[in-house]
């Protein structure tokens, strides 16, 4: 499957949420972000995406690792990821 229909199924239930996706044609990794993920949990979360992608899973997509995020914890992920890179401090 290409990646560009992962992220056109994706998007049709979770709108402009893919940040990132990439992948080997049966093995994909990708960053989902949405406001809908608010107050669920990350299994929650992880079906509302296969549900997404519906049939595709198992059958074209033989494996997909994702991360789930709100935009909230997509912008503070992001933020560490700044600190880490200039070499500050997390507060640990």
């Amino acid at each position: 499957m290409q990646i560009e229909r992962i992220r056109q199924l994706i998007e049709q239930a979770l709108p402009e949420s893919v940040q990132d996706i990439n992948g080997d044609g049966s093995h994909f990794e990708a960053i989902i972000v949405s406001e809908l993920f608010a107050g669920k949990s990350a299994v929650r979360r992880h079906q509302l995406v296969y549900s997404a992608l519906g049939d595709s899973m198992g059958k074209e997509i033989h494996a997909l690792s994702m991360q789930t995020l709100t935009p909230g914890e997509w912008e503070r992920q992001r933020e560490l990821r700044v600190l880490v890179t200039k070499g500050g401090s997390t507060g640990g």
